[in-house]
């Protein structure tokens, strides 16, 4: 192997579901410059960022929670509101950290089935029980991509119980052409909470912040760069831009290769390959990197991020190689 496929700039990292284009230039500029006070303890209650977002959202502050990632704040829901013995509600192939957090502090995590890999809003409830105290709905959801309508959701939440929290996880909000709207439960005084994230378009994964806590959980360097980012509205056109049309070209080309797949809304697509496991190192062995679903109970699907339109046709061509027989003709 030679010393330049060695080099990590020549691996494609199509796993994390990460913004293709990288950081806003405004954001890296913002965070150089915070570097000059890293010796100062950080804002503890995010005031300038959480102003922001109150502006930006036509909320309170104190109706906006900053966590160190969209994890943490996931799990301050578990501190403020799950007892050993609750019920917890979402959708089978929903976020694992849902499960995950309900395990944590010794809750039951009811699943619901998922025709065709979309949340079904009614059977969840159905499955509400005198124990529910939290349901959790990721849209749209990962890993599967899809799509919960208004008009769904609007349904939902009439014949939800007044007593039951429920929780939409929107990390690709920001993705859609015509996303839902969420928070107008929230001024509606509903007992709903709604997930965004500075990870995705925005690009700060790496900065872990997302939207009961630690004090300072959140560092100077991340508050600079949100708010930096959170500006930069030329960036998040044009992310958005990229990752609509490598969606776009990813799904034509799965459809060509008759690669079933489930269509996508965010910026990443689940497909079937057969054999999750192995496809996973076939690619691996490409330098291309993709998310295999057995842990999410579905061992014969992968995950693919949208990368830039070259990482996007490199995968494509790596996947003809290893199905050769659904290449187009």
């Amino acid at each position: 192997m030679s010393q330049a496929s060695r080099h990590p700039d020549s691996i494609i990292k199509l796993a994390s579901n990460e913004n293709p284009l990288g950081q806003s230039s405004k954001a890296i500029e913002a965070m150089r410059a915070a570097l000059e006070n890293a010796h100062v303890y950080p804002d503890g209650g995010s005031f300038y960022l959480r102003e922001a977002l109150a502006t930006r959202l036509g909320f309170a502050p104190e109706n906006i929670i900053l966590g160190n990632g969209s994890n943490e704040v996931i799990e301050f829901l578990g501190h403020a509101f799950l007892h050993r013995g609750d019920d917890v509600i979402t959708s089978e192939y929903a976020f694992i950290a849902y499960k995950l957090i309900a395990t944590l502090f010794g809750a039951c995590t009811i699943e619901t089935r998922s025709p065709d890999y979309e949340q079904d809003l009614e059977a969840i409830l159905d499955a509400i029980t005198p124990k529910t105290r939290v349901i959790f709905i990721a849209n749209p959801n990962n890993p599967t991509g899809a799509l919960i309508s208004q008009g769904k959701i609007d349904k939902f939440m009439s014949r939800l119980p007044e007593n039951i929290i429920v929780v939409f996880d929107e990390a690709y909000f920001e993705f859609l052409d015509n996303p839902p709207d969420t928070l107008e439960y929230v001024r509606e005084g509903r007992n709903v909470v709604v997930l965004r994230t500075f990870s995705k378009i925005h690009a700060l994964a790496g900065l872990r912040i997302g939207k009961t806590r630690q004090p300072f959980n959140v560092n100077s360097i991340a508050h600079a760069g949100a708010l930096a980012a959170l500006e930069d509205k030329a960036h998040q056109h044009e992310t958005k831009r990229v990752v609509d049309q490598g969606r776009a070209y990813l799904q034509e080309q799965f459809a060509a290769m008759k690669l079933h797949f489930v269509p996508g809304a965010a910026n990443f697509i689940m497909v079937h390959v057969d054999d999750a496991t192995a496809v996973f190192q076939k690619l691996l062995a490409r330098k291309i990197i993709v998310r295999p679903l057995k842990g999410y109970q579905l061992p014969e699907w992968v995950r693919i991020s949208v990368g830039t339109m070259e990482q996007n046709k490199q995968c494509i061509a790596a996947l003809k190689e290893i199905f050769p027989k659904h290449r187009q003709v």
